[in-house]
């Protein structure tokens, strides 16, 4: 999901877990958590989120199958089996007893209809992409699941999932959003529901005032573990995170997710045990747009090239972030299993600013721009973004002799609006926070043809081929070769420029403990006490 050294284990093995959680932690139970956000983009429909903020609403309201953990194992949640003899047909059986927020039973329907329904081309999901295993889906035409045999409803709590080839670590996906159940009254009336979701999580929406506050509730209901030990939390929107710091610095917000870089060099003195810098699944990249004509042919891909090399990572990371960023020298992340520093073609993301004046020279002997050309990066003004964009063109001018400007949308929905209208005039900034513990997913849904995250229009029918053949590996191992071997082919085409790996920068106030990050660099909400 769009926006991360220890090693983390994607297991494959489902631990079973008991209902109804541990009782609430010492604290005020009924307090109200504040956290900085932002406006969520889209409706929260689990399978039309995929930016952060709305990402971490639904998954503090919704439960899925699993869920993962602060170190990113695999929990059972819903399910009490997932199995397969082939990993081709798996079984999924579910705990009786679960219900949705308007009192429905959660049944294996649930996870089949919802599936179904978020996998058909006429509802134009954003994470429709996430099917693309199943028997029965096509980017080319609207197909059901259910019709062509990829999902069947066994009983109540047990259905059946087929996918078109075996995939070892498809228990692994079922923690992330796509996957999550919708009650009956979902398809009623989509839009409604979008608004005020009837969900089954540890929270319940009660009230969202948009581009103000989504403020959530307990969930009384709940049957899982994740029980909340607060007595809700208040999404608070902010434009500008150094006001949502200062806020937290003045005891008036209790959490906030992402420092902003002008804090970098002084939140750790200044927050003391409450500051919070530890390594996440989560990569900044430079996105690059099939549309733009510059990019395009052989020519495009040396200027990709020579855009990376131009860029001074180490410069960037150690002077903006003060260590906080580590320079990206792969497509995924060292949090996850598999992850190495010595793909084939890694040399691009090296600082060499006289390879890539080399580079840009000869794409301008095949196809020349002209002397007065300005590269354009893309991105929203009320974040920090201004705040590594404007040193990363200051290299590449210097060793480009090029022009280079930050294109700015004034928020985050207008920049990703922009984005999804294929408005963007060059390149544009993109952040991946990993849905699920594994190298694919830093890969296929962001590179892969049609993927719900390629905003890029990228496609290559090779690197395809080596995602599926990586997907279909009998063991972690042979998986994590191909996967080395896909991101050989992303190296050649450039669709992407990593530049960093993001360490989780935040922080929290006086007012709160229990506070933990996981994993994928969200805060664990429901464990955090208050007391007022």
């Amino acid at each position: 999901m769009g926006v991360g050294a220890a090693v983390l284990a994607g297991s494959l093995v489902l631990s079973a877990c008991g209902g109804g959680g541990e009782d609430p932690a010492e604290g005020d139970s009924e307090a109200i958590i504040t956290v900085g956000s932002g406006e969520p983009q889209n409706p929260l429909i689990p399978a039309m989120t995929n930016e952060v903020f709305g990402g971490l609403v639904v998954r503090n309201i919704f439960a899925g199958l699993v869920y993962y953990d602060e170190n990113g194992a695999v929990q059972n949640e819903i399910a009490e089996s997932i199995e397969s003899e082939d990993n081709v047909t798996w079984t999924i059986t579910i705990e009786d007893g679960w219900t949705f927020t308007d009192g429905t039973p959660v049944t294996a329907e649930s996870f089949v209809k919802a599936w179904d329904w978020s996998a058909q081309l006429d509802n134009a999901t954003n994470l429709s992409y996430f099917y693309e295993p199943f028997v029965g889906f096509s980017f080319e035409e609207n197909t059901s699941l259910i019709d062509e045999g990829g999902l069947e409803v066994v009983s109540d709590t047990e259905f059946t999932a087929t996918l078109k080839q075996p995939e070892s670590d498809f228990p692994v996906r079922l923690g992330y959003a796509a996957f999550f159940p919708l009650p009956e009254a979902f398809y009623e009336d989509p839009e409604a529901f979008g608004e005020n979701p009837v969900s089954n999580g540890p929270y319940t929406l009660t009230e969202w005032e948009h581009d103000s506050a989504i403020t959530v509730e307990p969930n009384p209901d709940y049957a899982g573990d994740r029980v909340p030990q607060n007595g809700g939390v208040e999404f608070v929107a902010y434009t500008d995170e150094d006001s949502a710091y200062n806020d937290l610095l003045a005891n008036n917000l209790d959490i906030v997710t992402n420092v902003p870089a002008s804090a970098f060099s002084t939140f750790e003195e200044e927050l003391g045990d409450r500051a919070v810098n530890q390594p996440a699944a989560v990569t900044q990249v430079i996105n690059v747009p099939e549309y733009v004509e510059d990019f395009q042919g052989e020519a495009g891909v040396l200027r990709r090239k020579a855009i990376s090399m131009a860029i001074d990572r180490e410069g960037i990371t150690s002077t903006v972030y003060d260590g906080a960023r580590t320079p990206a020298s792969d497509f995924t992340n060292p949090v996850i299993n598999g992850w190495s520093d010595d793909i084939p073609g890694s040399e691009v993301l090296e600082y060499n600013p006289e390879e890539a004046a080399a580079l840009w020279q000869e794409a301008e002997e095949m196809d020349p721009l002209g002397d007065d050309y300005t590269l354009f990066i893309a991105s929203n003004a009320d974040s920090d973004h201004q705040s590594w964009i404007d040193p990363a063109c200051n290299t590449i001018r210097e060793a480009l002799e090029i022009e280079c400007e930050f294109d700015q949308y004034p928020v985050f929905d207008e920049f990703l609006e922009a984005r999804d209208a294929r408005e963007i005039k060059g390149l544009f900034r993109g952040g991946w926070q990993a849905d699920y513990p594994a190298m694919s997913n830093f890969l296929g849904p962001i590179y892969g043809t049609g993927a719900g995250s390629n905003d890029m229009d990228y496609s290559s029918e090779e690197f395809d081929a080596k995602m599926a053949e990586g997907n279909a590996a009998e063991t972690p191992e042979e998986a994590t070769e191909l996967y080395k071997e896909a991101q050989e082919i992303l190296f050649q085409d450039m669709p992407g420029i990593p530049l960093w790996y993001y360490n989780v920068t935040a922080g929290y106030a006086e007012t709160v403990d229990n506070v933990a990050f996981g994993w994928d660099s969200d805060p664990i909400l429901t464990e955090v006490t208050k007391s007022e």
